[in-house]
């Protein structure tokens, strides 16, 4: 799993390590608002992909992604800014280039499945709420099932995930 440090400058979470990335769609993007299939979600995870971690977009295609789920999350934050939204869960398998954006991101990191319980309990920085609430809930279960993913696909529900 790629897993990022958020960089200090970052308003929300600096220097809190998380997933790869979130998508954030933008309404100045039409095709980041196209529901069908969360369409507009993976052009917006897309378009974060490559100017967070520099993924080159030629290296990602829409159909890469695999739409899972939507969780709705809350964390008070540090008291200033905080969060309530509702994030979709998507998986993207494929070996792909990175140069972070340094504005964005502090650190990568490739963490294998048999290691990842042990770099947890040595990390120094914080998790992210919204990762915390998905590595305490799913994302153990889901790792173990990537070539099954599809299993677990709910497009209907949302779940709720608060800290």
């Amino acid at each position: 799993m790629l897993l990022q440090k958020r960089a200090a400058s970052k308003i929300t979470y600096p220097g809190h390590v998380t997933n790869t990335c979130c998508s954030h769609p933008i309404e100045d993007f039409p095709e980041e608002l196209l529901e069908e299939d969360a369409f507009g979600v993976k052009s917006a995870a897309k378009r974060r992909l490559t100017y967070e971690l520099g993924i080159p977009s030629s290296e990602i295609k829409i159909a890469d992604f695999q739409y899972l789920t939507r969780v709705l999350y809350k964390s008070q934050g540090d008291g200033v800014w905080g969060e309530h939204e509702c994030d979709y869960v998507l998986f993207l398998q494929k070996d792909v280039s990175l140069q972070p954006n340094l504005n964005e991101v502090s650190m990568v990191k490739y963490v294998k499945r048999e290691d990842f319980k042990n770099y947890l309990s040595t990390l120094r920085d914080p998790l992210t709420p919204w990762f915390e609430l998905i590595v305490n809930s799913r994302l153990l279960l889901w790792w173990d099932n990537l070539s099954n993913l599809q299993k677990f696909e709910d497009h209907k529900n949302i779940e709720r995930f608060y800290n």
